[in-house]
């Protein structure tokens, strides 16, 4: 799975005290939660989104827990596919850490789960922000070879020139 984060300009949010309007409010810049009006996603208010009450009660409310996506579905009275869908956007943030846990029907082999990577949101987002830096750095080696392609004259081609239309399709009127 790729590492697909959303990259914005912000203010920290430190002045704010309320850990659900942080909370929203990060999970939108970073791309997990849709953007919307006056605070609200396409599913209504963002704290009663499903997104949002995954991360905050389920991964957050116990973080060194390993969540099962059937056990997902059920405490957040939803689908498997849904839960998944969510679960994989987290996952490309590299937010949460997937996990074997043992299954009473099969011996040793054990079915999915996914926790919050490390049990801590701080520790996480480390994970998150090194990747980051990576992408970067490698988007920087990216434009210095492009740079060093335009400065010795290979990248662009002379402006063509213009042809007028009548004239490309043989004739005037």
């Amino acid at each position: 799975m790729g590492f697909d984060l959303s990259l914005r300009y912000s203010t920290p949010l430190t002045p704010i005290a309320d850990v659900d309007e942080v909370l929203g409010e990060f999970l939108r810049l970073v791309g997990y939660l849709p953007n919307g009006e006056e605070g609200r996603g396409s599913e209504g208010p963002v704290g009663e989104s499903l997104a949002y009450r995954l991360v905050r009660q389920c991964f957050l409310g116990e973080p060194s827990r390993a969540w099962q996506p059937d056990e997902l579905a059920v405490a957040l009275k939803t689908t498997r596919p849904t839960v998944y869908r969510h679960i994989n956007k987290l996952k490309s943030l590299d937010l949460l850490e997937e996990v074997g846990v043992p299954s009473r029907r099969d011996h040793g082999g054990g079915r999915k789960a996914y926790r919050l990577r490390y049990g801590n949101i701080a520790r996480a987002w480390d994970f998150t922000e090194a990747h980051a830096q990576n992408a970067l750095r490698r988007y920087r080696e990216t434009v210095n070879h492009l740079q060093t392609l335009i400065d010795q004259g290979a990248a662009v081609p002379p402006a063509a020139k213009t042809v007028p239309r009548a004239a490309a399709r043989g004739g005037g009127r």
